[in-house]
């Protein structure tokens, strides 16, 4: 048994060989394959469940730079000078921009160099951005080294989706994505956790002692196991009319740019809870060091819901999944506002309404990233920086706005989620002309031809 384990996640030629010899190992299964420029039969490829587990890894290390911080805000910003209150967000907001707009530069440049070699210096750039951030004498340094730390897993996002999307499309990725979202968001569950853990042994420097560690570690994997998807004869020159040209045709097809703001407007509510959720939990509701509980309790219903995907998305479409997800993220989120301006919110409200809509973001985020990405396979990495920009770089502006508005009370959290919710609907009814709830594959076909309006 334990032999058959391992060779399914190390088949023998891959156990054998070398990091970077995986051309005996190829699997042929059509599940997988992308429709990219290259001869498919011929791109490096992981196994299944390591390349689950590998883009798991990846997500996890926004995952963990985040949320390992939070129960540590309020004393960063005590120690280190922070102005305001609410000025102690702004080590989570700054890393989400950072994060967002780097992810345009990286784009082309893992169309040219290819995949891998961008993931190791990325993995680089991160680790030397936690250790920056473990010296940093005063809030703005650790503000700037948060911001380079950002920049950095920008990288890290782009390369791994577009290696992603080399191997597989359509449902396929969605499951994907889907399985590994599962794996990964025991990082934002458990996370908070591990923070108040460190700040209870060592002090907050300790927390990105550990983020150093983790960088580390996936910088080994990935040196050893990572695979070159993009072979040189796919590869895009780089040069500005290029680089315009991709992201041109990106914000110019329909199901691309209306499914990527789309799901930048839902995930900046969730980043608004994020960078308020300790302000939130420890303040509003005094709950003090029981904070990453809450915060677990709300985020666990993410991971039961890419779960449920993951075993929906092949039966019902990505499209249904997605628009039925949001329709109900948008009534949920105006019962709830309703609830708090008449009767005003409680930790239970509160915990079982957020729950409800993580659940919904879990549905929403996997599949409107898969059809954004649907009609880009020749231009992937171009494709996943642009739909990460929008996505994150909205996303977080969006929720730190939000979260500046916060006034002891979850009031201002509750309406942005309304709010947010109902543009991001309007947005997917201009995507597909009205018509919601299909899940014919021809309309996805229609796009990855090439439709423009």
């Amino acid at each position: 048994m334990v032999q058959m384990q391992f060779e399914l996640l190390f088949p023998p030629a891959l156990a054998r060989g070398g990091r970077r010899d995986y051309s005996d190992a190829m699997s042929s299964n059509e599940e997988f394959t992308g429709d990219g420029p290259h001869d498919e039969s011929l791109a490096p490829r992981l196994p299944f469940p390591e390349l689950v587990a590998l883009t798991a890894a990846f997500m996890a290390l926004n995952a963990l730079a985040v949320d390992m911080m939070l129960p540590a805000l309020g004393i960063i910003g005590t120690e280190l000078g922070a102005a305001q209150d609410n000025d102690r967000q702004l080590i989570i907001v700054v890393y989400l921009l950072g994060n967002g707009i780097a992810q345009l530069f990286f784009g082309p440049l893992v169309d040219h160099f290819g995949r891998r070699r961008v993931l190791l210096w990325a993995l680089g750039g991160y680790i030397v951005g936690s250790a920056l951030s473990i010296v940093a004498s005063s809030f703005t340094l650790l503000l700037a080294a948060r911001a380079f730390q950002g920049v950095t897993t920008a990288a890290t996002r782009v390369a791994s989706i577009a290696l992603v999307r080399d191997q597989c499309s359509g449902r396929r990725m969605a499951e994907v994505m889907s399985l590994a979202i599962t794996i990964f968001m025991a990082a934002p569950i458990l996370a908070p956790s591990f923070g108040q853990l460190l700040l209870i042994a060592a002090p907050w420097r300790g927390i990105f002692v550990a983020l150093l560690l983790y960088g580390l570690v996936l910088a080994i994997w990935a040196y050893w196991r990572a695979p070159e998807t993009l072979p040189p004869s796919a590869r895009t020159p780089f040069n500005l009319h290029q680089v315009f040209a991709s992201y041109k045709e990106f914000a110019t097809t329909r199901i691309s740019i209306g499914y990527t703001l789309s799901s930048a407007l839902v995930f900046g509510a969730l980043f608004g809870y994020i960078s308020a959720s300790e302000q939130i939990f420890i303040e509003t509701f005094d709950l003090g060091p029981y904070f990453p509980m809450a915060f677990a309790a709300v985020a666990i219903s993410l991971a039961g819901a890419s779960m449920t995907n993951a075993r929906l998305v092949g039966r019902f479409g990505m499209r249904r999944l997605a628009h039925t997800a949001l329709l109900s993220f948008v009534i949920i989120n105006i019962v709830h506002l309703a609830i708090v301006s008449i009767a005003g919110d409680s930790l239970v409200l509160f915990i079982l309404f957020t729950g409800l809509s993580f659940f919904c973001l879990g549905l929403i985020g996997a599949n409107m990233s898969s059809l954004a990405l649907q009609p880009m396979g020749h231009i992937a990495g171009s494709a996943a920086a642009a739909n990460g920009f929008a996505g994150t770089t909205v996303a977080g502006f969006l929720g730190g706005l939000i979260g500046r508005f916060y006034d002891g009370t979850t009031t201002p959290i509750v309406m942005g989620f309304a709010c947010l919710g109902m543009c991001a609907f309007a947005i997917v009814l201009w995507t597909e002309k009205g018509r919601l709830f299909h899940s014919s594959e021809a309309d996805a076909a229609a796009y990855a031809a090439g439709e423009r309006e």
